[in-house]
């Protein structure tokens, strides 16, 4: 392990010219005495690298000195994958091979390419996470990882919501969508979708798992999604909406907010518009759409237009009492 944070130590001062010591311990994530021993340990070696003093100082390779000790190892190559998504390589165990196999690829570059790579770097950063969301932890990340990387049969005890199962998958993929890991596995014949982090527990077999040869991680994954946004969206809501609440559907409600506020027509004069938005269940188009408030009027169906009355004029009994609950006697 001390070898390869020597040649990333010697990679990041090539990439970067001249930095301090607590950058340095910063990136590669070591103490600042882990760097003055591994700098001088570099310069025993024979490597040029200087230690300058004072406010402007720091570690820098000796002017024109440059390495081609830039050979990935197995993990980095694997590792290359989730460029620009560190977040999610440090999930999988792999933010140090990411990490060293992207400093390797920038030492090999042409100056000038290197140069252009480090722009984009600086200029562009991929969130995978939603807003104002916090992903769910998922402690056995690492464990399906390994069995994804391995090909490995996974034993798993998993918590849905009819209860809990158990069941032998045999894993085909991971899938990072909105800060949440997701498992697609072949389960008795089907391939079915696993959130990660509902995992209560795995163990990973030595027997090698079954994949078929065809099989399309990314093409699943668009065809699933089209199914499940299918089966969830029941019906078609037409609403009015003020100025405000057209531009709040595409962030409360994503694609189908999109969807009916592009469809919609100018404001009238009054400054409200007709939308048709498409909507889950009545229970659950009903806490959706009391989410816009006074930016929206239920037209209909009917009975989605009489639910929301039921529950606005509940919640309006319940806000003119005097006292809450808590503090009548």
């Amino acid at each position: 392990m001390r070898a390869d944070r020597l040649l990333a130590l010697l990679l990041l001062l090539q990439n970067r010219g001249r930095m301090t010591a607590p950058e340095v311990a910063e990136e590669l994530e070591v103490s600042v005495r882990t760097v003055y021993r591994d700098a001088e340990a570099l310069a025993a070696s024979g490597v040029p690298v200087y230690a300058e003093r004072g406010p402007a100082g720091g570690f820098r390779l000796l002017d024109g000195y440059r390495t081609r000790l830039t050979g990935l190892t197995d993990d980095e190559a694997d590792s290359l994958a989730l460029a620009g998504m560190p977040g999610a390589a440090a999930d999988l165990g792999l933010g140090a091979e990411l990490a060293t196999a992207q400093l390797k690829l920038s030492a090999a570059l042409p100056a000038g390419l290197g140069e252009r790579s480090r722009r984009i770097q600086e200029r562009f950063h991929l969130d995978a996470a939603a807003w104002f969301r916090t992903a769910e932890p998922a402690p056995l990340l690492a464990a399906v990882a390994d069995a994804v990387w391995r090909q490995r049969v996974l034993s798993a005890h998993y918590r849905r919501w009819g209860g809990e199962v158990r069941r032998v998958l045999h894993p085909l993929g991971l899938v990072l969508k909105a800060g949440n890991w997701y498992l697609v596995a072949a389960a008795e014949g089907h391939v079915r979708t696993y959130r990660v982090s509902r995992f209560l527990a795995v163990t990973v077999a030595a027997e090698p798992c079954a994949r078929p040869a065809d099989f399309d991680l990314a093409g699943y994954w668009r065809e699933a999604s089209r199914e499940l946004e299918a089966r969830v969206l029941r019906g078609t809501a037409r609403l009015r909406v003020t100025r405000a609440g057209l531009r709040l559907l595409p962030a409360m409600f994503g694609a189908p907010g999109a969807r009916a506020a592009d469809g919609a027509d100018e404001p009238g004069a009054d400054g409200w518009a007709e939308v048709e938005l498409e909507v889950e269940a009545l229970p659950v188009a009903v806490g959706d759409i009391l989410r816009l408030g006074l930016e929206a009027e239920v037209l209909g169906p009917p009975e989605l237009r009489a639910e929301v009355a039921r529950s606005v004029t509940g919640l309006a009994q319940r806000y003119t009492c005097e006292r809450p609950p808590s503090e009548r006697a």
